[in-house]
């Protein structure tokens, strides 16, 4: 083919008479035009496709995905994408500290403080209830006490039942909405829930302490005729609308977005669930302050009753005001949450919740919910056993105290401890060399370490001589839980299900984490300490074999790329679909046994790309057209924002076949995804270039290398 085969028309005045488009006639000088009866050579369909199909962060320039290279170059491609990105996020935040030096904080409050605040409430209120309870252990020991004589033991232990059974409603029934009625939607009802909730326990109120209790334990619990919803309800909803919200938000906005999605999702919905952590800082660090202002400055038992009534009623009031702000903040600062969700619904032609496609996703990805359900329950049993080492060492370490100050500040030690987990694990979780199975895995590992070792000597471990090292034990399992399995579960959760049913499958997975932490709860009121040590440890193990088995690493894996399987399997035909999303890099063990991977092709999947992408492009113009014909706006779609540069647009343009242009209703890729014959008009018998052009145009979108990546700081001046 000759080297001017891609060339702009020769220059003209424009066509009298003729009626332009928005954006002006033409003139020969919009794009370069692919003449008719040419075909491109694989080389030239590379320059005009290259940045959407082979993107630079994923693919070598010669069209090698990363993963199917040898392990020195994997390694030096990896290290040097990642080198660059780092790079290029500190030269951003040097540009921005060089105009505001501030600007950083408010940019980290925008993109992870704002997104994770009904996670730091949850975590607020969730985590306050069992820092309260040894205050009032040590000011009613006649109810809260181990031989109450004025409360029912049923009640107490109700309190925790009903908060976590609520949980676990909410995770599952808000996951339903989320995924029926819209994002947007379950966030504003989770925040105004959560406020509701706090202002019910606030108030909580009785005759007898035995009333106090119950009107205690429902306020973590209600329902009623016009919102029959829960605090516990709205807490647990926080979970699958907050993870899909943030991972969902980070790939609405096009190609750019796309790249910044593969290389920092984890990062961005990992800093929205570490507000999980500050939640329980915030929480224990209110309730000391509360303490020590309204008992003389003293932690010291005995506890006066006025005291204990203001310093828990506060804790729950002061968080009630910034929920009420988050309701506001939700309810006309996020109109975009739903975005995803429905143009995923747009493209299946599919109102209200998809059945269809939470049956397939069962039977396609069975494994996966295993994985994220399995791994989240044995997650939960750990996170609720790291208190059996609290009071073991603190018991021995305080000399026998008594004062709940004593207790409130080795948990402060602790949450600071898992708060390092946390941000560490933010910071790796879109390594790929690391990323997300292999942190699981450690983490469960480790976890698993660190409660077998004292669980076979735990007289010494507990006795003065070990304590030191039991200690540590505790903190570790701490560390290693937050920088494992439990930000990792709440990011795969949701990241390895498919558009319409993703907050669903979260809060199913959830949902059993939950039922780990009631299994928990119920099952150590039953056994000794040393039986507690001898239990716990092997749902570590379990949870790192099923992590090993079923769960596959989506580390640098684009949401989009599966959304593009996602639609072959929608359409009944898996077996076409030769995409990245099944390469054995991104598969569980048990999906590479049961053959999933077999059909990966690079060849197939490139070519399979554009035809995928001319299928789309035809949608868009057939919209366009039924747009321009009902005289409405066809500018654009608020929905999405077109990928496509004028070279793209072209090419389309003149090889695709008039047939894509008559929509047949049929959800997914195209029976009519094929090139035009050459000597074909374009779109209509006897249509000639310059009039396709002058109808078509498209205003010129932004090369690929002009934009930074969109989730890095940015100054205001490049926003």
């Amino acid at each position: 083919m000759d080297d001017d085969v891609m060339r702009p028309d020769i220059h003209h005045d424009p066509t009298p008479g003729l009626i332009p488009v928005p954006h002006g006639p033409a003139t020969g000088d919009e794009a370069l035009q692919l003449p008719f009866g040419v075909t491109p050579d694989p080389d030239h369909e590379k320059a005009i496709f290259g940045y959407l199909t082979q993107p630079d962060d994923i693919y070598t320039k010669d069209g090698t995905y990363w993963a199917d290279l040898p392990l020195r170059e994997r390694i030096a491609f990896v290290n040097r994408v990642q080198n660059e990105e780092a790079k290029q996020e500190l030269k951003a935040i040097g540009r921005m500290m060089k105009k505001d030096p501030l600007s950083p904080v408010s940019w980290y409050f925008r993109n992870a403080v704002l997104p994770g605040a009904g996670l730091g409430l949850e975590g607020y209120v969730l985590f306050s209830i069992g820092n309260i309870e040894p205050l009032f252990r040590a000011t009613w020991p006649q109810c809260w006490g181990h031989h109450a004589t004025e409360c029912s033991s049923n009640w107490i232990a109700a309190v925790t039942y009903l908060e976590v059974i609520g949980i676990m409603v909410g995770q599952l029934v808000v996951g339903v909405i989320g995924d029926w009625i819209g994002r947007r939607w379950g966030l504003i009802q989770d925040a105004a829930i959560m406020f509701v909730g706090l202002l019910m326990l606030t108030a909580s109120w009785g005759l007898t302490l035995q009333g106090w209790v119950i009107c205690y334990a429902w306020s973590l619990f209600f329902y009623g005729k016009s919102l029959p919803k829960a605090q516990g309800f709205g807490v647990g909803g926080e979970y699958p609308i907050t993870a899909t919200s943030s991972m969902e938000n980070s790939v609405s906005s096009g190609k750019l977005s796309t790249r910044n999605d593969r290389l920092h999702r984890g990062r961005k919905v990992t800093t929205a669930f570490l507000m999980q952590g500050w939640g329980q800082l915030i929480n224990q660090a209110l309730l000391i302050i509360l303490l020590l202002i309204f008992h003389a400055g003293s932690g010291a038992p005995p506890y006066g009753l006025a005291t204990v009534q203001w310093t828990f009623r506060l804790s729950f009031a002061i968080p009630a005001v910034g929920t009420l702000w988050l309701v506001y903040y939700r309810t006309y600062k996020m109109p975009h949450a739903s975005r995803q969700l429905i143009a995923a619904k747009k493209k299946s032609n599919v109102t209200g919740y998809d059945y269809d496609s939470l049956a397939m996703t069962t039977r396609h990805f069975g494994g996966r919910l295993l994985a994220t359900a399995g791994c989240w329950f044995c997650n939960d049993v750990f996170f609720y056993g790291n208190k059996l080492f609290q009071a073991q060492f603190i018991s021995v370490i305080s000399g026998g105290s008594n004062s709940v100050l004593t207790g409130w500040i080795w948990n402060l030690y602790n949450v600071i401890i898992s708060l390092v987990g946390y941000y560490l694990a933010s910071l790796l979780m879109d390594n790929r060399f690391y990323g997300r199975k292999m942190m699981q895995q450690v983490g469960f590992l480790m976890c698993f370490i660190m409660f077998v070792v004292p669980a076979f000597k735990l007289e010494y471990y507990t006795s003065p001589a070990g304590i030191k090292s039991f200690q540590s034990m505790y903190f570790l399992s701490s560390f290693f839980n937050q920088f494992g399995p439990n930000s990792v579960t709440f990011l795969v959760a949701g990241e390895v299900f498919p558009t319409p049913i993703r907050a669903s499958a979260h809060g199913f997975s959830a949902c059993c984490g939950k039922a780990g932490a009631l299994l928990a709860s119920v099952l150590y009121n039953y056994i000794d300490t040393q039986t507690k040590f001898y239990v716990v440890p092997w749902f570590g193990l379990a949870g790192m074999v099923l992590t090993w088995l079923f769960l596959p690493d989506t580390t640098g894996l684009d949401l989009k790329e599966q959304e593009r399987r996602w639609s072959y399997i929608r359409a009944g035909k898996p077996e076409d679909y030769h995409g990245i999303a099944i390469h054995p890099m991104h598969l569980s063990l048990w999906e590479r046994l049961r053959g999933v991977g077999k059909h990966y092709n690079p060849e197939l999947d490139h070519k399979q790309k554009i035809e995928d992408m001319r299928e789309e492009w035809a949608g868009k113009e057939r919209m366009r057209r039924e747009k321009e014909v009902n005289g409405q706006n066809s500018m654009g779609d608020d929905l999405e924002v077109d990928d496509f540069n004028d070279q793209v647009h072209h090419y389309f343009r003149n090889t695709t076949d008039l047939g894509m242009f008559v929509n047949d209703g049929s959800p997914g890729p195209s029976n009519h995804s094929r090139s035009r014959n050459n000597s074909e008009p374009p779109f209509a018998s006897g249509a000639n270039s310059k009039e396709v052009t002058q109808e078509k145009i498209r205003p010129e979108s932004p090369s690929p290398t002009q934009t930074p990546s969109s989730t890095r700081p940015v100054s205001e001046k490049e926003q």
